[in-house]
């Protein structure tokens, strides 16, 4: 027969927890305190990081300025000799002993500025083709009539309660 277990085995808590409200105000108190240091260390760690990437790219900076010279250099001359480089536009590429260069079109993009005229103007001219009714489930609707959409499938309304603690704190006034 097997031996029932008298008693159940189980972890410690890994963190303390308050026994009366004293320590729980001292326990929000200490997280705001602890929060506030973070606050430093991160604003001192993004200073240095700031400092350190100035100094690198100070560095970094004729470097830059000599690879944009040389290359508006290498591209007039590439365009001025195309014709051969490109097998008489039979490719769109030339590999050369140091490296390729390649011509290359960008995809077709579509830029409108003024979208209500140009709407205006695509449904006077019967250009309807060219826009879009978009339809989707309004949210914000559902919001206001849960009973209205309960029976739908697809539709789940959900919710859930979060604890925060925010520690009281306040700011230093700039004194002009």
């Amino acid at each position: 027969m097997s031996r029932l277990a008298t008693r159940i085995k189980q972890d410690a808590a890994a963190f303390p927890v308050p026994q009366h409200r004293d320590q729980v105000i001292e326990a929000i108190a200490e997280i705001g305190r602890r929060q506030r240091e973070r606050t430093r260390i991160e604003t001192a760690m993004n200073d240095d990081l700031a400092k350190v990437r100035e100094a690198w790219e100070r560095q970094a900076a004729p470097h830059l300025d000599a690879i944009r010279e040389l290359s508006r250099g290498v591209q007039i001359w590439c365009e001025a000799n195309r014709d051969l480089l490109t097998q008489g536009g039979k490719v769109k590429f030339a590999r050369l002993a140091s490296g390729e260069v390649k011509w290359r079109l960008t995809p077709p993009k579509v830029l409108i500025k003024a979208v209500d005229t140009v709407v205006s103007y695509l449904k006077q001219a019967g250009l309807d083709r060219f826009l879009r009714v978009k339809e989707e489930p309004n949210k914000e609707a559902i919001l206001t009539e849960p009973e209205a959409v309960a029976h739908i499938k697809g539709i789940t309304i959900s919710q859930r309660e979060e604890f925060i603690v925010v520690p009281f704190e306040t700011e230093l006034e700039e004194i002009v």
